[in-house]
C-alpha cells in the first residue's frame, strides 16, 4: 500500500463528541480534510452550526447532533441516527467533557453533586458512548478505532481536581481493558492525554497572569497547545495506518510531563 493512502480516509465515518471547539473541533477538521465523514456531537447549538460550516469547507458529509453523552438514552438515540444517515462509524473519539466547578477550597469541600456531575459526563458519558460505538463494531465488519481524550490529570496530582482526575484516569483504564476484549473483532483501542490547551475549559487560566508566569516557562515547546494540534493524532488513529496500534496512551502536551 503507498504511504499516502495509510492517512487517507475517503469512505471513513468519524463521530467526535465535544466535537464543536477546542480539542474535538480540531480533531474533526483534521479528519474532515483527510476525507472523512465527520459527525460531532455537542450541547452548544450554535457552536454546532458554526463548527458545520468549517467542516463542510473541505467537501466531505458533515452531520451535527446535540447530545448530552450524561444521558444514556440520549447517547443511544444519536448513535442510531449518526448510523441512520452515515451508514457506518469507522472511529469515535470520545472527547466530551466538563471541569470542576470554580471556587472549590479543598476536596473537604468538595460537595456529592459536583462530583457526580463531573463523572457523570467524563466517565458515564464515555461508557455510553464508548458501549454503543462497540456493540456497532462488533456486529459489522472492518473493525474500528475508539479513542478517548483523557487528562494529565490522570498521571499527576491536581489539587481540588479529585473527581476530574478520577474521571480521566477512569477513561485510561478502560481503554487498557477494551484494548484487549475487542482486539479480535478488528477494534483499536488508544487514549489522547493533552498538556495545557488553549481551549473554551482553559482560557480564563491560560490568560491569568500568574499562571503563565509560572507554568508556560515549565512547556519546553515554550507555547499553549491547541486544537490543531490534535489533527495528526486523530486522522493517524482513525486511518489504516495505525491498524496494529493498540492500548497506547499518547501524551501530546509540548513536552510539559517529562520536564
Amino acid at each position: 500500500m503507498a504511504t499516502p493512502k495509510l492517512f487517507d480516509l475517503t469512505g471513513k465515518v468519524a463521530l467526535i463528541t465535544g466535537g464543536n471547539s477546542g480539542i474535538g473541533l480540531g480533531m474533526a477538521d483534521g479528519l474532515a480534510a483527510s476525507g472523512a465523514a465527520v459527525c460531532i456531537w455537542g450541547t452548544n447549538e450554535d457552536k454546532n452550526v458554526a463548527a458545520a460550516e468549517q467542516l463542510r469547507k473541505h467537501g466531505g458529509r458533515v452531520l451535527t447532533q446535540r447530545c448530552d453523552v450524561s444521558d444514556e438514552a440520549a447517547v443511544e438515540r444519536a448513535f442510531a441516527e449518526t448510523v441512520g444517515t452515515l451508514g457506518r462509524v469507522d472511529a469515535c473519539f470520545v472527547n466530551a467533557g466538563v471541569p470542576g466547578r470554580r471556587g472549590v477550597a479543598s476536596f473537604m469541600e468538595m460537595t456529592t453533586e459536583d462530583w457526580r456531575r463531573v463523572l457523570s459526563v467524563n466517565l458515564d458519558g464515555a461508557f455510553f458512548t464508548l458501549r454503543a460505538a462497540a456493540r456497532h463494531m462488533v456486529e459489522r465488519p472492518g473493525g474500528g478505532s475508539l479513542v478517548v481524550t483523557s487528562s494529565l490529570a490522570a498521571l499527576s496530582g491536581q489539587a481540588r481536581g479529585e473527581h476530574y482526575a478520577a474521571s480521566k484516569g477512569g477513561v485510561i483504564s478502560m481503554m487498557k481493558a477494551l484494548s484487549v476484549e475487542l482486539a479480535r473483532h478488528g477494534i483499536r483501542a488508544n487514549a489522547i492525554v493533552p498538556g495545557w490547551i488553549d481551549t473554551p475549559m482553559t482560557e480564563r487560566t491560560l490568560r491569568w497572569d500568574k499562571f503563565v508566569e509560572k507554568v508556560l516557562p515549565r512547556v519546553p515547546m515554550r507555547r499553549w497547545g491547541s486544537g490543531e494540534d490534535f489533527a495528526g493524532i486523530a486522522v493517524y488513529l482513525a486511518a489504516d495506518a495505525s491498524a496494529y496500534h493498540t492500548g497506547d496512551i499518547f501524551v501530546i502536551d509540548g513536552g510539559y510531563a517529562i520536564f
